[in-house]
């Protein structure tokens, strides 16, 4: 058993977004990554896909997710899933932080414009 105690997870921030690791390979998981994410006002995500399904629980607040060019909101207590190869991006336009916990497939890989796919560092 692992407990990945939240002052010990790894944090990682750039431009109001702040992802915290919670479960992954390198944590103690073998088949399963999940973090929990937070959009302050005004951030987002980059567009890009996904290698895996990716399934986003929200927790409080509200997002606008774009997902194959259409716009969707997003609020506490609904679930978003994305399938592998869907182009989206998930940004916050209210007053408040949007915070959700995500999982996915260990070993799934994102795939930004110009970066190529890489296992986000929350995830490995």
């Amino acid at each position: 058993m692992t407990i990945i105690r939240d002052e010990h997870a790894p944090r990682f921030d750039a431009d109001g977004v702040v992802v915290t690791g919670l479960a992954s390979p390198s944590r103690g998981c073998a088949s399963i990554s999940a973090w929990r994410v937070v959009l302050e006002p005004g951030a987002a995500s980059p567009e890009h896909t996904l290698t895996s399904d990716e399934a986003f629980v929200a927790l409080r607040g509200s997002a606008r997710v774009d997902l194959d060019g259409e716009a969707h909101d997003l609020g506490a207590g609904d679930c978003l899933v994305v399938a592998p190869d869907r182009p989206f991006r998930i940004r916050n336009d209210g007053a408040e932080p949007f915070e959700a916990v995500c999982c996915m497939a260990a070993g799934g890989r994102a795939v930004v414009a110009g970066q190529g796919a890489f296992v986000p560092p929350w995830a490995a």
